[in-house]
Order: structure tokens, then sequence, then C-alpha cells
């Protein structure tokens, strides 16, 4: 139970500290001159992580604690660990936008 909170607690303080540091990375709000191929490519990376791949691979781990649940060798972290990695990585837009416009305002 102490080991559980003091991931916790480190979880919290790495979050801190990096909303912390998101007003300095927000205050260029332009692209650098010659970005274009990266933001480009890195659009083309995101588009594809959080597309289908992420939808499949998602598919697949929940399928997998379905199956564990249903044989009735869970376990639980494991089971916790894939439902709240599903959530973040497809709320990673939503989180991001919200911890900007608490950052920014």
């Amino acid at each position: 139970m102490t080991r559980v909170l003091a991931s916790a607690s480190r979880l919290a303080a790495l979050l801190a500290a990096f909303v912390g540091f998101a007003p300095a990375a927000m205050a260029q709000t332009a692209d650098p001159a010659g970005s274009g191929p990266i933001v480009n490519a890195l659009a083309w990376l995101q588009g594809t992580l959080l597309g289908n791949v992420a939808t499949a691979v998602a598919v697949m781990a929940v399928a997998a604690v379905g199956f564990m649940m249903l044989t009735g060798r869970l376990n639980w972290r494991f089971g916790a660990t894939v439902i709240i990695g599903v959530f973040i990585l497809f709320g990673a837009g939503a989180i991001v936008t919200g911890i900007q416009s608490a950052a920014g305002g």
C-alpha cells in the first residue's frame, strides 16, 4: 500500500513539475522556420498511432483482460493498468488541451 502511495506521489510531483513548465513551452505559438517537414511527419505519426493502430491494440488489450476475467486469472493491477492506459491514450488530446487552458488562463 505504501509503495502505491509513493508511486502516486511521485507521479503527482512529476505532473506538477510539468505543469509548471507549460507556460514557458506555450510562449512560442508559431512553428519555427524550416520545421514544416518535421511538423508534417509528427502529425502523420500522431494520426497513425491514434487511429487504427491504437484502436486495434486497445481492443486486443481489453479483450485479453476480459478473457482473463472469464477464466478467473485476472491480475487486478494489470487490468487497471490496461483500462487507465486506454483512457490516457484516447484522451491525450483532451488532457493536453486542459493543461494548456489551465496554464494559459
